[in-house]
């Protein structure tokens, strides 16, 4: 069934999408990802309007695994105000646990904290938009390179199986090395569109 006939992200098939905090599983790339980032941006675009989104992490790379959770990413003015309008409004969870050391940034989740469809990332800075953009672009433009991140990824999730703050974590400067490399190469291949019609 297409993510549209689902009613936008509003339910979702355990074996194609979503994430628990059981161990953390790296599963193959799903060619249908991209369509439930669209369905997630239309059912956004009408409840906060101006928000501009992009999607990011593995499931928008094409080819790459990952965990099947559709990571995205928004620049907003106000971290506080914009995550209590997606909590209320769209009903986001900001889990404590995910937040505490964040600096510029907050980490939502839809629809529970327990099972995650869909990763939002607020930030207030420009740069930590541009960063995950920049690393996005560079596994879309570089085969080999992405190969080395699903290898890192497998290596990682055997070593850090449910803890999700480590794994986070050991991939960072794998990640930043990426994104160096990237800023180097051209610029972003993104025009930031308002939410409700990028798609990337």
């Amino acid at each position: 069934m297409r993510p549209e006939d689902r009613g936008g992200a509003t339910a979702h098939s355990p074996a194609r999408l979503g994430a628990s905090d059981g161990p953390i599983e790296i599963v193959e790339y799903d060619p249908s990802w991209p369509a439930y980032y669209d369905a997630e941006r239309e059912r956004l675009a009408s409840l906060v309007p101006g928000v501009r989104i992009h999607h990011i992490g593995s499931s928008a790379v094409p080819g790459l695994a990952g965990k099947a959770v559709i990571d995205m990413i928004a620049l907003v003015d106000d971290l506080e105000a914009d995550s209590a309008a997606l909590i209320r409004r769209a009903r986001y969870e900001r889990p404590a646990r995910f937040n505490v050391d964040l600096v510029h940034r907050r980490f939502l989740c839809y629809p529970t904290a327990a099972y995650r469809t869909h990763h939002l990332h607020l930030v207030d800075e420009r740069e930590g938009l541009d960063r995950c953009l920049r690393f996005r672009d560079t596994l879309r433009a570089h085969r080999q390179l992405a190969a080395e991140y699903v290898a890192l990824k497998r290596a990682l999730a055997a070593r850090f199986l449910g803890d999700r703050e480590g794994y986070t974590k050991a991939k960072s400067s794998f990640i930043n090395a990426a994104s160096q490399a990237g800023s180097l190469s051209g610029p972003l291949r993104d025009e930031r569109s308002p939410i409700g019609t990028s798609r990337v």
